[in-house]
């Protein structure tokens, strides 16, 4: 499928990562690479660019030679501010693309066809798009159109933190996504490793597609 304008892919990095005992989670080894790595080559044949979206020394990402970018509203607001942070980008950098994608960097298993069932969820291109499975919404999983950065920023200098609260607000299109097949097991598209009894799950179903 041919992107209308363009989507740019934002990886949300900027997590605490405290059930994993801090540091980047993303950069854990998974089947010989880092799970960022793997979202990555996932993502890369869905958009036309990707950012990385995380605070502090960008040079710890450096060996990806994919952009770094902080959030731009001081103090840590979470996971909406950098998807604000990736708005922000996309409008001065790629001021020809109208939708940004953004995927939390702890999901190795997302569809290899995300964007493509994003955009074909609404006819309207204005609209906001959050995906769900059968283990609920993922709410910062989406396309998001680059005309909300403005509501966006002014709703987290107001204090907002939740994403789920302000997506539902903007009338967000929850747009489902079936299990995907690792190794024959149906596993959730949006399995995410929070802690590392998840890590090692994930290792045991990458062993068992390579044995």
């Amino acid at each position: 499928m041919t992107l209308p304008d363009g989507v740019v892919g934002v990886l949300l990095a900027g997590g605490r990562s405290s059930r994993m005992g801090g540091g980047d989670k993303c950069l854990r080894m998974l089947g010989g690479k880092t799970i960022l790595a793997r979202i990555i080559d996932r993502l890369t044949p869905q958009v036309s660019d990707i950012v990385i979206n995380a605070n502090g020394d960008a040079s710890r990402f450096a060996a990806f030679g994919i952009p770094v970018i902080a959030d731009s509203i001081v103090g840590y607001a979470g996971p909406l501010a950098g998807v604000h942070a990736g708005l922000e980008w996309v409008k001065a950098n790629r001021p020809g693309v109208g939708h940004v994608v953004t995927m939390a960097t702890d999901t190795p298993f997302f569809p290899s066809n995300l964007v493509r069932q994003l955009l074909q969820a609404s006819a309207d291109s204005s609209a906001l798009r959050i995906a769900t499975s059968a283990a609920g919404t993922h709410h910062v999983i989406g396309l998001w159109p680059i005309t909300f950065a403005a509501a966006l920023e002014e709703s987290i200098r107001l204090g907002e933190r939740k994403v789920g609260a302000w997506t539902k607000a903007q009338g967000a299109i929850e747009v489902f996504f079936p299990p995907v097949d690792v190794a024959g097991q149906s596993v959730d598209p949006f399995f995410n490793i929070n802690a590392p009894e998840d890590l090692a799950l994930a290792e045991a179903l990458l062993s068992e597609k390579t044995s």
